[in-house]
């Protein structure tokens, strides 16, 4: 089995399964998912996203997306309002409660992270990190959903 084990992508998936559990166990208590902490974070650094860019900027499918946005929406985290630049389109804004939630969310997310990398000493936590980065980076148009990154204030 080790010749399964030690395949890149199953490694991948593995660490990606266990990033979304240390996540989920710090942020319980918030009721809130990597996803939805991944939107609510790009809709307050970048106010005004559309919903295919708000996906595009996380290498997330659009239909997804949608559902996680209507999902924030109905608790009211975020609102849509008529796009200034698309009548067919609406921009998204982070609510007063969405960004308290986002708060909140800081520090388990911190901790996440810490823990995540916790068996790695400082140097191996660098290197994997960039490397991870350079990978990503090379490889993203062979995803099915490449991210298209995007800079606050770029929107």
């Amino acid at each position: 089995m080790d010749e399964l084990y030690m395949r890149p992508g199953v490694l991948f998936r593995r660490a990606h399964q266990i990033a979304v559990g240390v996540f989920m166990h710090e942020a319980a208590a918030l009721k809130l998912t990597p996803p939805q902490h991944s939107i609510l974070f790009t809709i307050d650094r970048c106010p005004a996203l559309n919903q295919s860019e708000v996906a595009r900027a996380l290498g997330f499918d659009r239909a997804t997306t949608g559902q996680i946005i209507a999902g924030l929406e109905a608790r009211g985290l975020i609102k849509r309002s008529p796009s200034a630049t698309s009548r067919r389109k609406n921009a998204l804004y982070i609510t007063t409660d969405g960004v308290r939630l986002l708060s909140e969310a800081e520090e388990p997310s911190r901790r996440s992270s810490k823990r995540l990398l916790s068996p790695l000493s400082t140097s191996e936590q660098r290197q994997l990190m960039g490397l991870v980065a350079k990978l990503t980076t090379a490889l993203n148009d062979e995803s099915r959903t490449p991210l298209t990154p995007i800079a606050p204030g770029e929107n």
